[in-house]
């Protein structure tokens, strides 16, 4: 466990992140992470968008639902 210190930085609040959970997440300077709420009342920091997670998720289910009217209109 690392301890993080909340700072400002210019008009707002944020953390800065140790080299190892920037090497872990394999994030740079200018990347986006994302900010959930977990059970518990934790909260989750992931570099994937949970929401486009969502989206894959269902256009698989339509492709497989539908995968033989896709392959005709592929043709």
């Amino acid at each position: 466990m690392v301890r993080l210190r909340v700072r400002r930085i210019g008009n707002s609040l944020g953390i800065v992140l140790p080299a190892a959970a920037v090497q872990e997440l394999r994030v740079k300077e200018g990347n986006a992470l994302f900010l959930t709420r977990a059970p518990g009342g934790c909260f989750l920091i992931t570099p994937h968008d949970p929401d486009f997670a969502d989206a894959v998720n269902a256009a698989k289910s339509v492709s497989t639902r539908y995968r033989n009217a896709l392959r005709k209109l592929a043709k």
